[in-house]
């Protein structure tokens, strides 16, 4: 693989504006090289040329080293980096206005040769891209050395607690053996600032409470023993600036909030906003343990982002000035690489230091010493692909072409919708399997997006907070969508041959069980406790479900308005389940016959299984608004309070009829699509830009075909209308059920769902490659004072 596609794949997406255009610049190469190419074709005499101006250039340097003319850049600002008789470049570091390392700026002394402005520009804008790199690693590694002194605080509470909760006895002393961590500052080395002391005392602290604790058992002559290792201690860090001692009073300038959300606290937050005191409970002690575990993991792979991004970019500036060299054939490379290594880029260790105490600190901490258990958790293992996986895959795809192919067959040979039953199985059978075929279809769906988000770059895992290691592929998702397609078609085929041998006729009450078999199966497999059939998988799928049933009491994220969004399009599912209620518990099975539609009970749910998902998304969208004071999340909601006002007239006009209904419903259903359709095209998808650099879409794109974004654009309002098709009175068609035509508009809503998801990701992952955002926050258990009172200023 070349290094321009090695270098693309390895980038952190969200950053990939910050890396060095490696691209842009091999193309200013390739067209220094096609001016050398064609000035050798136009000029047979150039080759002895250069071999009688080789002497004259050396005669030059010789000079310009001996006259004087170079001197100023010795003792001055400028630096003369390339030890070799022939320079061909030198360069300049700038003082920013503090005094610091500045930006750079490169002097190319054979600007006047031939060709020589192509040169001029390829180490302008090499030059460009190097001053960005360095500019947006430094505001990283700055970033990272806050979160570290944070962390440092949060280790301060927690040992505090740690002590209060498993010693009383001795959490209620006066403890004036614990280093505080809060009060230090970036340690020195080498006269740079490393920052590996703000996670270094860390282990200082347990190391003062083991002391301490034997304090007690030895008496006061041991004190001084111990006051004396401390002091020892401080002596080792006689640079850190405010390290002093500090006892458990860190626990009377913190406030905890480790409850977790719930119905039942979010309902207490809203009575009570501010956090709860300390306790000094085991309970609270293990929560926060648990969040900051994660801080720690999530702060570790920050890093491990930031080592990447300086070793890739250092890599690619190797990379292009070793290509400048072979297609100019001077000796620049060496120059400038050694001012990459002298520069912040290539000199910083702040970011290995970090990395080491946060390995030191974990380990200790959090895995009671063990290093393997440790290194495990703070780096999981990517996830490789399975050669079992792909050929599960086309196993179970073959058998679902063969079984939908038998099907038809078998339908068509022996003309079961013509039949006298024909119309009792389409009204009772028919939505009990269509279920299932809504969930396969969406599930293929799901597994395309996830290819083309793949394909595309698309850092679905890091947007849906999946924990690394565990996200589901587009063939594990496709393996899943094909194995529910085989048991579905197998149960079809197999209530049909029940149903047809004359053999299995006595047996008729239990061919009609079998869709609910199927179902009972689907839903254990689903809600199955054991580590089998990607349980972290479900479990996360069961959670967001759950968030959004209780919506508003829970937070609201990401995945679950992701997944809220996907009800919206599976509404004919929801009442399909509901048939299966009614089909078993208050029809007949055993004849194949239900009073479903006269009752009561039954339409009042029909009406309301209906809205149940455009309201949580409601309230959803007010939860948002409560909490981030967008009024964005308003129109949001109003919008989908418009659905849910369509929807209920659309289904009032298909269980009562007339013309005040269809009125009613077509004013309703006209008005919340044109609205909903244009959020979906520039809200959710960000097109219809019109100033953009690309007419009426926007300006960054994944895909380059921009006729892709037309095409989808125009195909989700063909299928958007498709959704008013009750209103407009095409309920019935001659060739087809009444059932029949449901479900296929229901299926051309989850197509429209399918490619909406796409392009709404898309979108999403472009803000984030907007604002550099390549990390989750992750809630910290501690809060201080101080902060507090920052915050309110």
């Amino acid at each position: 693989m070349k290094f321009g596609k090695e270098f693309a794949a390895q980038m952190v997406q969200e950053w990939q504006q910050a890396y060095m255009d490696y691209n842009y610049l091999k193309t200013i190469l390739k067209d220094v090289l096609r001016f050398k190419q064609r000035n050798t074709v136009l000029s047979p005499m150039a080759t002895a040329a250069n071999s009688t101006s080789s002497p004259l250039k050396r005669r030059v340097s010789l000079y310009r080293a001996f006259s004087g003319l170079t001197s100023r850049y010795r003792s001055g600002s400028p630096r003369k980096c390339s030890g070799s008789e022939d320079e061909v470049i030198l360069i300049n570091p700038v003082e920013d206005q503090e005094g610091g390392e500045g930006q750079y700026q490169t002097m190319f002394l054979n600007a006047t040769d031939e060709g020589g402005e192509y040169e001029l520009v390829f180490f302008r804008k090499l030059d460009d891209e190097f001053n960005k790199v360095v500019e947006h690693y430094k505001n990283k590694v700055q970033e990272a050395m806050a979160e570290a002194d944070d962390l440092s605080r949060q280790m301060d509470a927690l040992i505090a607690l740690r002590i209060k909760v498993e010693n009383p006895v001795l959490g209620g002393a006066d403890i004036n053996g614990i280093p505080s961590v809060s009060a230090t500052v970036v340690h020195p080395i080498n006269g740079r600032n490393t920052g590996w002391s703000c996670m270094e005392v860390i282990e200082e602290v347990e190391m003062s409470n083991e002391v301490n604790s034997n304090d007690d058992k030895r008496g006061s002559d041991d004190e001084n023993s111990a006051s004396g290792s401390q002091k020892k201690a401080t002596g080792r860090h006689n640079s850190i600036e405010g390290f002093k001692p500090a006892s458990l009073e860190v626990l009377d300038h913190v406030k905890i909030n480790v409850e977790p959300e719930t119905p039942v606290s979010t309902m207490k937050n809203i009575i009570s906003s501010s956090k709860a005191d300390l306790s000094y409970s085991k309970k609270e002690l293990r929560k926060a343990e648990e969040l900051i575990t994660r801080a720690f993991i999530a702060f570790y792979q920050k890093l491990r982002l930031l080592k990447s991004y300086c070793f890739l970019n250092q890599l690619a500036f190797f990379k292009i000035m070793k290509k400048y060299d072979k297609i100019t054939s001077r000796n620049a490379s060496k120059a400038y690489l050694k001012m990459v290594d002298n520069s912040y880029l290539g000199s910083s260790v702040e970011v290995s230091k970090l990395m080491e105490r946060v390995e030191a600190t974990y380990i200790k901490h959090f895995a009671n010493g063990n290093r393997s258990k440790g290194m495990s958790i703070l780096r999981p293992k990517t996830k490789r692909e399975k050669h079992r996986i792909t050929f599960s895959l086309g196993f179970f795809s073959g058998c679902t072409a063969a079984l939908l192919i038998a099907l038809v067959i078998i339908i068509h040979a022996r003309n079961v919708l013509n039949s006298n039953g024909g119309p009792k199985y389409m009204e009772n059978m028919f939505p009990l399997y269509s279920f299932f075929g809504f969930i396969v279809l969406h599930m293929l769906l799901y597994s395309a997006n996830i290819y083309f988000w793949k394909r595309y770059r698309i850092n679905y895992a890091f947007i849906f907070g999946f924990k690394q290691g565990t996200e589901l592929g587009y063939r594990e998702v496709f393996l899943l969508s094909s194995c529910l397609a085989v048991l579905t078609l197998g149960s079809i085929l197999s209530n049909l041959d029940m149903e047809m041998d004359k053999r299995t006729q006595s047996f008729q009450a239990i061919t009609e069980l079998v869709p609910l078999g199927l179902l009972i199966l689907v839903l254990l497999i689903t809600f199955c406790p054991f580590n089998i059939i990607y349980r972290s998988s479900r479990f996360f799928l069961i959670q967001c479900a759950f968030h959004c049933m209780l919506a508003p009491l829970y937070k609201v994220t990401l995945p679950d308005f992701f997944l809220a969004d996907q009800l919206t399009s599976q509404v004919q599912a929801f009442r399909n389940l509901e048939f299966y209620v009614c089909y078993y518990v208050w029809g007949d099975f055993r004849k194949r016959e239900n009073t479903c539609r006269g009752s009561k009970v039954f339409e009042a749910f029909y009406f309301v299984v209906a809205m149940i998902p455009y309201w949580t998304r409601f309230l959803q969208c007010l939860r948002r608004l409560f909490e981030e004071k967008d009024s964005m999340h308003l129109f949001n909601s109003i919008k989908y309070f418009l659905i849910v006002t369509a929807v209920a007239m659309r289904t009032l006009y298909e269980l009562r009829r007339g013309m005040f209904w269809k009125i009613f419903a077509a004013a309703t259903s006209g008005t919340a699509t044109i609205i909903a359709t244009y959020w979906d095209i520039v809200i959710d998808w960000g097109l219809l830009c019109r100033n953009s650099r690309n007419p009426w879409l926007r300006d960054k794109l994944v895909i380059s075909n921009k006729s892709v974004y037309f095409g989808a654009m125009g195909l989700n309002i063909v299928l958007r209308l498709a959704w008013m098709q009750t209103v407009l009175g095409f309920t019935e068609a001659p060739f087809l059920h009444r059932t029949a035509l449901t479900a296929i508009v229901a299926c051309l809503e989850i197509i429209r769902r399918g490619i909406w998801n796409f392009f709404r990701l898309e979108n999403e992952h472009l803000n984030n490659v907007g604002k550099y955002r390549a990390f989750k926050s992750v809630p910290l258990p501690f809060s201080y004072e101080d902060d507090d009172e920052v915050k309110s200023v």
